[in-house]
């Protein structure tokens, strides 16, 4: 049995990302029976930015903080209970001005938390979050991965080092790329892609 998390973010209505995210999740619940498919969807279900009140609340021990305090940590751990709950997190997000949408940006405000997804020891910062696989499906309008402009490219990099921060550091890159270029380099970026899917599937 899996229980798989799939995180969508795309703002796009016809989202390359989300197409092949979907697809990657399917296909992993189809390799154990009885698996589960748990869809956070970032733009039905928009998550307000955090605030003072969590940025406060999320250093104090559970028995100082004020009811405002406890309110404003609900939603962080709703989502901290589906992500511990996971065996393979899939996220889906197109590139937003060299980067990730704002809206999957606020998810991992909520999630990395000290003393709950990450800590301090003697040995520097250890990640909490630990057994799982992640895989990043990542959609963009030209090419990021070789050539002029992969040093614009603050997308997986980001995601990468924040994810890997609170532990989750097994992870897999699935891009789109190329999309802008036309309809034909379009399908052939997810055609790519969707064959990438199938073989980490199989």
């Amino acid at each position: 049995m899996s229980h798989i998390l799939l995180i969508t973010s795309s703002p796009r209505v016809e989202s390359y990302s989300t197409k092949v995210a979907r697809s990657l999740a399917e296909k992993l619940a189809t390799r154990a029976p009885d698996s589960t498919v748990v869809v956070r969807d970032l733009i039905r279900e928009p998550l307000p930015h955090i605030d003072n009140s969590f940025v406060v609340a999320r250093a104090l021990p559970p028995e100082n903080l004020t009811a405002v305090q406890r309110a404003a940590l609900t939603v962080s751990d709703m989502l901290l209970k589906e992500l511990f709950a996971a065996d393979t997190i899939v996220i889906a997000a197109g590139m937003i001005n060299f980067g990730i949408p704002s809206n999957l940006k606020a998810y991992i405000d909520y999630i990395v938390r000290p003393g709950v997804t990450f800590k301090y020891g003697e040995n520097g910062p250890e990640g909490l979050i630990k057994g799982k696989k992640l895989y990043l499906v990542l959609a963009r309008g030209g090419v990021y991965t070789r050539g002029p402009m992969q040093q614009l490219n603050f997308q997986d990099p980001y995601l990468r080092t924040t994810l890997g921060f609170i532990g989750l550091s097994d992870s897999e890159v699935i891009t789109v790329e190329g999309v802008a270029f036309g309809p034909e380099a379009a399908e052939r970026a997810v055609r790519a892609a969707l064959e990438q899917v199938s073989a980490i599937a199989a």
